[in-house]
């Protein structure tokens, strides 16, 4: 009898112990490695979220029924009892991070952003631009920076051919991948969510009547050698000078995407508003004007150049 109220006396102690408020002082990621118990003890110990890795061991030989302990990066919360702390090794789901790729980015900028994520591993590889779809994609900690790759290409893939099996009858883009260059162009040309089917349009039916696109983004692709960006307004000599991407030189879409299009950007050159417009140009506040002839467009040039030099108020008719 003194034996197995021993026996029980001490079970109950240990109860107890399992259920006490743990050591961590707030919620706390901790990433447990994979190896036998006692380095998992010890590295749960130093990370704060038990206070004894022997007790941590005895608890897992007492509970082995319950299940397997995983290695992953988990959320423990703040004062976690030994309980909690198998409770959630055993049955929690990994910490979810998140990367979230911009709308626009070139190929450069994406594999910067990548390179950045903390949290995953590896190189990413080469990749062609306009292949990625811009979205936010979660992963867990140590996931492959090219697996993340992997998973937007495909992304874009699917998104590329549910668009192209819905595009409308008789545009001037003959492959999915006219659509990817065109879609490239409308995301880097406007801001403005509203405008790019109009914008698109206005591409198109230049396409259709063989005139150059005389699209900006295009000219900076190639002068910035593929990063996307300038630090400086497009000068006259890189407007003028030849190079496959210039399509002020050069008559159709240029040999390829000149960023990643999102989804909205695809849709726009896919189903383009109905409009007879040929030009445009900024308006002074965010958006464009349009114009179906060239003498439209020069008055609309004009009022843009009088709003620039302050006599004209937004908005104001011209």
């Amino acid at each position: 009898m003194l034996l197995a109220c021993g026996a029980w006396g001490g079970w109950a102690w240990f109860g107890a112990v399992r259920n006490r408020p743990g050591p961590l002082t707030k919620a706390t990621n901790i990433v447990v490695p994979r190896g036998g118990l006692e380095r998992l003890g010890a590295g749960l110990a130093a990370a704060g979220a038990i206070d004894s890795p022997l007790r941590f061991r005895v608890a897992v030989w007492l509970s082995r029924h319950d299940g397997a302990l995983h290695a992953a990066e988990f959320s423990f919360p703040e004062h976690a009892s030994l309980n909690q702390v198998l409770a959630i090794l055993r049955t929690a789901p990994p910490v979810e991070h998140h990367i979230t790729i911009p709308e626009g980015l070139t190929a450069h900028q994406i594999a910067a952003l990548l390179a950045k994520a903390e949290t995953a591993s590896g190189d990413v590889g080469r990749f062609e631009e306009g292949s990625v779809l811009p979205q936010t994609y979660a992963y867990e900690y140590g996931a492959a920076r090219d697996g993340i790759l992997t998973r937007a290409r495909a992304a874009m893939a699917k998104a590329l051919a549910t668009a192209w099996a819905g595009r409308a009858s008789d545009l001037p883009l003959m492959t999915p991948r006219d659509a990817v260059i065109m879609a490239s162009i409308v995301e880097r040309e406007t801001a403005k969510p509203d405008e790019r089917a109009h914008v698109a349009a206005v591409y198109e039916n230049r396409l259709r009547q063989g005139m150059k696109l005389q699209a900006d983004p295009t000219v900076v692709y190639a002068a910035s050698a593929g990063a996307g960006v300038l630090d400086h307004p497009l000068t006259r000599a890189e407007l003028d000078r030849d190079g496959p991407f210039n399509t002020y030189r050069n008559v159709g879409l240029p040999p390829g995407p000149i960023c990643a299009p999102s989804v909205a950007s695809l849709q726009a050159v896919l189903h383009p508003a109905q409009s007879d417009d040929l030009y445009f140009v900024a308006d002074g506040s965010g958006g464009h004007l349009f114009a179906p002839t060239r003498e439209a467009h020069e008055r609309n040039v004009a009022r843009y150049r009088t709003l620039l030099s302050g006599k004209l108020p937004h908005g104001s008719p011209d």
